[in-house]
């Protein structure tokens, strides 16, 4: 073994691999043992309990509606945003007119800036923001009067009718142009004479999205299908800004917030660690669960190839 080859090692395997397994994994693990004690978080003695923690969460209906309401996040948020951002990224990249080269519609650059506007905008801002034009006396209701539509400023945040919805709208348009981006940047890599030859075979704008840019994009979607997903099934900074109380009935409580509210209002850090377990699990299953529909769907040949 060389000096040289001993260094490259050392700085591009050795160190993060030691990185990572000091921050990630060891953090993890000790996550793991918390859930196991009674630990209040704020004092060294701790006693084991087992998995008295985790018994008490799956016998917690509060719990349960959080972790349903993370759940219904984790496919509702990825699929909508997802179908948005692909329209908009097909508009932006071969939308404009039928003949010579393939483009997007006019001013496509205006279209870009500002639909990945509310992406630079911190998620906290974002849900504040719309927490006061969802309020009764909001911009929306306010709208909504002009065009002779008196709903008596119907509170669209605490109603547990509307509470949700709202917020994945609010999500939705937060997240919607950063994907949409991505998605032009994965179409701006496709052949242009793969595009050219399907128009000059006479393959319409829907026909070209569906047949040749998706299945040419198919890797970007599941990677942007996961990341949504871990998004929603996060959810705490969108949320807390909207409805920090969890909603009418629980109606917008995911399990982050209700960990918080567990860890450092009721001092109760090892159920709160419990809690954080299963959320990890969740996670780590739904990223497993996508990557397998999309390699039983053709996301990758039989040689592994992407």
């Amino acid at each position: 073994m060389t000096l040289d080859y001993a260094s490259f090692l050392a700085v591009f395997l050795v160190l993060p691999v030691a990185i990572f397994l000091i921050f990630v994994i060891w953090p993890f693990i000790q996550a793991v043992y918390f859930s196991l004690t009674n630990w209040t978080g704020f004092s060294p003695q701790m006693g084991f309990v087992g998995l008295d923690n985790f018994v008490r969460l799956f016998q917690d209906g509060a719990f349960m509606q959080a972790m349903g309401n993370n759940i219904l996040l984790a496919i509702v948020v990825p699929l909508i945003t997802i179908i948005i951002a692909l329209v908009f990224a097909s508009l932006i990249t071969v939308g404009g007119p039928s003949h010579g080269q393939v483009r997007g519609l006019k001013a496509s650059s205006f279209y870009r800036v500002v639909s990945f506007f509310p992406y630079v905008i911190p998620a906290i801002v974002i849900a504040i923001l719309w927490n006061m034009i969802y309020a009764p006396s909001g911009l929306l209701n306010g709208i909504l009067g002009l065009f002779g539509i008196d709903n008596n400023q119907f509170a669209w945040l605490g109603d547990q009718r509307t509470a949700m919805p709202a917020s994945i709208f609010v999500m939705v348009w937060g997240m919607v142009g950063f994907y949409m981006v991505l998605f032009i940047a994965a179409i701006k890599g496709i052949p242009a004479e793969t595009l050219e030859a399907a128009r000059i075979d006479g393959a319409g704008r829907f026909r070209t999205v569906t047949s040749i840019m998706l299945p040419q994009i198919r890797d970007n979607v599941q990677t942007a299908y996961i990341y949504l997903g871990i998004a929603a099934l996060d959810a705490f900074v969108y949320m807390a800004g909207l409805n920090s109380t969890g909603g009418p009935g629980n109606s917008t409580l995911v399990m982050s917030q209700y960990l918080f509210r567990t860890a450092f209002e009721k001092g109760q850090f090892g159920l709160a660690s419990a809690m954080g377990v299963v959320l990890a699990v969740l996670t780590l299953v739904f990223a497993g669960l996508v990557m397998g529909v999309f390699r039983l769907t053709g996301g990758k040949d039989e040689g592994g190839r992407s």
